[in-house]
């Protein structure tokens, strides 16, 4: 029972002397030790990886699910070790209203299959989504979120009992301090009371002494330990480049996998016929509107398009000579040698030696540049 008194009363006064010796180096009563250069570097890099970190955290969340409740939902089961339920993405959404629509029109009209076809091309993309979010998540935000609540989590703790180390040293040099004052003053006192003042004092100087070595001792042991924790930030860094080429190797299979899907439901709705039945199944013949379902165009040629390049367009290509052309799609000019195109104006185009197959020369009065042929149609 005493020991454990003891070793109460000892604890509250080093809890003390850490308060005395804080508060006075918050006033500038007392003198602070500097951690070294290297040491004080090592924990600002630390600082700036935690707060970059957590920002490329919180973003990257963000864009894979943009839905800020869904977001606390899945924090939620993630906190209670639960499985979210599956829901259905915005993509497949739209898809599966696409096919049910489709289905109620009816397969067998051409608007009701071009639902269809549609709706199966965005549940396609809803697929690689979530493939790519899944990946994402275990090869990207897991080990991002491991450093904030592993590693980092560490350093603050090694960091904190660095700190308490320091307050302790710097207590200790106080109280040498003030002992060496106190034996100085023993000495000038008087002769009769000398020999029992300045044994306590020369033992409270040496007993200063002894917690001053032991103090430093401990805070330089503690600095090594965390400078030695800082010093794998190297690693971490690192380790996080690994996860970003796979998320950026994740983004990229994504957008190739749409890219392909999107091309794919173009050509399925370029095979249409010009002219569709009336979604009645009145026939065009019987004065039905004929609907024609135009293929969307993409921001440049694509390169597999060269297959459908018309007759017309390669006997120009193959022949010196000029031919109109009626433009299908506005066209912004990508560069000073291109041409600006606008929607259902008729300009001239011929072909140029040496010119890519999916271009060719066009002319607007003075105006003269490439254009691209997935934009255009021939007149006879």
């Amino acid at each position: 029972m005493d020991f454990n008194v003891k070793r109460l009363a000892a604890d509250a006064g080093t809890l003390f002397s850490r308060a005395v010796q804080f508060t006075e180096e918050k006033f500038g009563q007392a003198e602070k030790t500097e951690l070294d250069a290297h040491l004080e570097n090592l924990l600002t890099r630390a600082e700036c990886t935690k707060h970059w970190t957590e920002k490329i955290l919180k973003q990257t969340e963000v864009l894979l699910q943009p839905n800020p409740n869904v977001r606390i939902e899945e924090f939620f089961y993630e906190k209670l070790d639960k499985k979210a339920p599956t829901r259905m993405n915005n993509h497949e959404l739209l898809g599966q209203s696409m096919i049910d629509s489709g289905t109620e029109f009816g397969p067998g009209t051409a608007y009701g299959n071009a639902l269809i076809k549609c709706g199966e091309t965005e549940k396609q993309i809803g697929g690689a989504e979530r493939e790519f979010i899944q990946s994402s998540a275990i090869n990207f935000l897991t080990p991002f979120r491991n450093f904030l609540e592993g590693d980092f989590k560490t350093i603050l703790k090694e960091r904190k009992l660095l700190q308490t180390k320091r307050l302790d040293l710097d207590a200790a040099k106080t109280k040498l301090k003030k002992a060496k004052m106190a034996d100085a003053r023993a000495l000038v006192s008087y002769y009769c009371f000398y020999i029992m003042k300045h044994s306590y004092f020369y033992f409270s100087l040496f007993q200063a002494e002894q917690d001053l070595k032991m103090t430093q001792s401990e805070f330089d042991r503690q600095a090594e330990i965390t400078r030695l924790l800082l010093e794998g930030i190297s690693s971490t860094h690192a380790h996080h480049l690994r996860c970003l080429n796979d998320f950026v190797e994740a983004q990229m299979t994504y957008y190739a996998q749409c890219y392909q899907y999107m091309v794919d439901l173009q050509k399925q709705l370029g095979n249409f016929p010009s002219a569709f039945s009336s979604n009645n199944n009145q026939s065009t013949a019987s004065g039905g509107a004929s609907v024609s379902v135009p293929i969307l165009p993409l921001s440049a040629p694509l390169p597999s398009t060269k297959g459908s390049v018309s007759s017309g367009f390669t006997e120009l290509q193959n022949f010196s000579g000029s031919r109109k052309a009626r433009v299908l799609y506005d066209y912004d000019a990508a560069g000073s040698n291109e041409l600006s195109l606008l929607a259902d104006e008729v300009i001239m185009v011929s072909s140029v030696p040496g010119m890519d197959s999916d271009w060719l020369m066009g002319e607007r009065g003075t105006q003269k540049g490439k254009v691209p042929i997935t934009y255009l149609e021939l007149l006879n």
